[in-house]
């Protein structure tokens, strides 16, 4: 076995400590999603309705266990600066297109609510705020997954590493608002897109969860750098 390949199964190979930590966060999530089963008026039930029940929870444990697995190599003020200025603009592109922050909806109003029994817990709870001139919705698994992100690219922009390839994919980690630029595209290519177009929508949640998991994959790995 090559040292390449000893060094990266050191990295990823799970201590007893972090699966400790790891069963007792499950079993926690089980009890909160079973808690809110019990106590809300959601209709979200059946099979199909796993994608809001669980998903948000992969984007939760998996941004937590790379922001706590990942340390920035050592370097200089300058390098630092620039990562963190690379990481903050790539933070603003995700929150922007995925839907956290936007224009007011509506500017003459200012409004704020916190959304709890509505939502599933890590889509809840949930701060609403339309002001006059932006809106923010936070929703925790997507405010979670988007930082560590951002942190991923922080720490690959310290590597020098081209992170071109995790910056792409983490755009593309919010299928559901670049959706319709691809649909628009398939449309021109294949006429009437409304069943494409219509069974990728239903999967929307699933796709985004799997590439959001294979942008921090390759953002943590870093495959294309040093």
């Amino acid at each position: 076995m090559s040292t390449v390949t000893s060094d990266w199964l050191a990295r990823v190979r799970p201590e007893r400590k972090t699966l400790l930590w790891a069963a007792l966060v499950v079993n926690f999530e089980i009890l909160l999603l079973a808690s809110y089963a019990v106590i809300s008026e959601s209709q979200l039930v059946g099979p199909l309705a796993v994608r809001y029940w669980l998903f948000p929870f992969v984007w939760i444990n998996v941004g937590l266990w790379a922001i706590l697995r990942t340390r920035p190599a050592p370097t200089g003020t300058r390098e630092r600066r620039i990562a963190a200025a690379v990481a903050v603009g790539y933070f603003a592109v995700l929150s922007y297109f995925g839907g956290l922050i936007g224009p007011a909806a509506n500017p003459a109003l200012s409004t704020a609510r916190v959304v709890l029994l509505d939502l599933p817990p890590g889509w809840g709870p949930a701060l609403l705020y339309d002001g006059t001139v932006v809106g923010v919705t936070l929703m925790p698994y997507k405010l979670v997954g988007y930082i560590s992100l951002a942190y991923l690219v922080y720490a690959t922009v310290i590597d020098a590493a081209g992170s071109a390839i995790g910056g792409l994919l983490g755009l593309l980690s919010c299928v559901s608002c670049t959706w319709p630029v691809l649909a628009t595209l398939v449309t021109g290519v294949v006429g009437s897109g409304t069943a494409v177009a219509s069974a990728a929508y239903a999967q929307t949640y699933g796709l985004s969860t799997v590439v959001f998991v294979v942008t921090v994959a390759l953002l943590y790995w870093r495959p294309f750098g040093r």
